[in-house]
């Protein structure tokens, strides 16, 4: 008998289930669910975490589903196609929560288009022995080889399909073969392109290797592709992760995957005007003691000049946790600055700034919540603000270090002008 529990992101929900399955589920899912004996008997309270998407562990399904709007969690994809591109599957995963079949339809749709250009070709060094000379004789190996002289040590270049972009979306598509609940076309579309991409060599491909593409103006339109790759792979290392019980998954660290996209946006509207430095090394103590690492620190000629902390976490209010505040001002000591803010998300209509002025400093930590319930044109309307108001802070607080609170004419951090 198959089992399918469904439950939001941080929710919980009581299901029936024997102590066998219990067990199971709750070897295979550590990290990303917990499971827990609940008062009735044969009761069970799974609790999901920060992961959203699909796991299947044997006979049960557990679909996650996130508390933001569901646009936006492809919005927050970032794999670089417009919004039509990945309307139709967020359609799907609206309908059913399975969000499995819904990513497999998604790079099968893309492969399909992009493949349709013919795969990727590049020049790629080779070495071998041949009995007729190809390319060039590799002189240090001829030397090295004794007695008769045939065959010939050969270095030569070849112009190959077989390259390591096309060795990630083959990787990438056997993935997504082996998936359940793929829709039969999806699964056409699949072994189509499987076939045309025969002369791949089938490697192991892990999901940061993916990132370690360079993009130029060749490979350029595989870039969305890519990232849909590296997507698929990273379900797929936390399938293997957790053994042989986690048949397949698809799941989505909406931590790191908000802090991935704000980065994003904030590093492309600051281009040219501030440098954007993701988990910025630096210390909280003299000696190079204590190591801090802020998610965003932003540079001017390579010094900073404003801080930011990320955090995923859908508030109901403006206000930042306590915690959040102590570790923010922290960055900002240890960094020398006046100031920094906190940038949340929410799901609701609700107030979305604030700030504080910490005592005996005259430091002030600033709170933005991104507003996740709004469209797509909304969240990109709200981050543009954000980076808009971020350079003006800084620029500010970089003008006069012994400002301290917001200054006159400046009626709340969303109405900072910057030319």
């Amino acid at each position: 008998m198959n089992w399918q529990i469904e439950l939001t992101e941080y929710g919980s929900v009581e299901v029936r289930l024997d102590a066998a399955q219990a067990r199971r589920l709750d070897l295979a899912t550590r990290g990303v669910l917990t499971v827990q004996h609940a008062e009735r008997p044969k009761a069970y309270r799974v609790t999901a975490m920060n992961f959203v998407g699909t796991l299947v562990v044997d006979d049960l399904k557990v679909l996650i589903r996130p508390k933001i709007r569901l646009e936006n969690l492809f919005l927050m994809l970032e794999v670089g196609l417009d919004r039509g591109a990945w309307r139709q599957e967020a359609f799907e995963y609206a309908t059913s929560g399975d969000l499995l079949p819904a990513m497999a339809a998604f790079y099968a749709r893309t492969l399909e288009t992009t493949l349709a250009r013919g795969l990727l070709r590049s020049y790629r060094l080779h070495e071998e022995k041949l009995v007729a000379l190809r390319g060039r004789v590799d002189v240090s190996a001829q030397f090295r080889q004794v007695g008769i002289q045939v065959p010939v040590p050969c270095r030569y270049d070849e112009h190959t399909a077989d390259i390591s972009e096309n060795r990630y979306l083959k990787a990438a598509t056997r993935y997504c073969l082996r998936l359940p609940g793929v829709h039969s076309d999806d699964r056409r579309r699949l072994l189509r392109q499987l076939a045309a991409m025969e002369e791949v060599s089938d490697v192991q491909v892990r999901a940061e290797d993916v990132e370690q593409v360079a993009i130029t103006r060749l490979n350029a339109h595989y870039q969305p592709l890519l990232r849909l790759a590296r997507l698929l792979l990273e379900s797929r290392s936390l399938a293997d992760r957790h053994g042989h019980r986690l048949a397949s998954s698809f799941l989505v660290d909406m931590n790191l995957l908000f802090e991935k996209f704000i980065t994003g946006r904030l590093e492309r509207a600051m281009r040219g005007r501030l440098e954007v430095k993701s988990q910025y090394r630096a210390y909280l103590a003299e000696g190079d003691k204590v190591p801090i690492r802020p998610d965003l620190v932003l540079l001017r000629q390579g010094k900073p000049v404003y801080v930011a902390d990320i955090k995923y976490k859908l508030t109901g209010d403006a206000r930042a946790r306590t915690a959040d505040y102590y570790q923010l001002l922290a960055y900002a000591t240890a960094l020398g600055l006046e100031e920094g803010v906190l940038i949340y998300c929410h799901a609701e209509n609700t107030s979305t700034e604030s700030q504080v002025t910490v005592l005996h400093t005259g430091k002030t930590l600033h709170t933005f919540s991104i507003d996740l319930a709004g469209s797509p044109d909304a969240v990109t309307a709200e981050i543009e603000k954000v980076a808009k108001w971020i350079l003006g802070r800084a620029r500010l607080v970089q003008g006069s270090r012994q400002y301290v609170g917001r200054p006159q004419g400046l009626a709340n951090p969303g109405e900072a002008n910057v030319a």
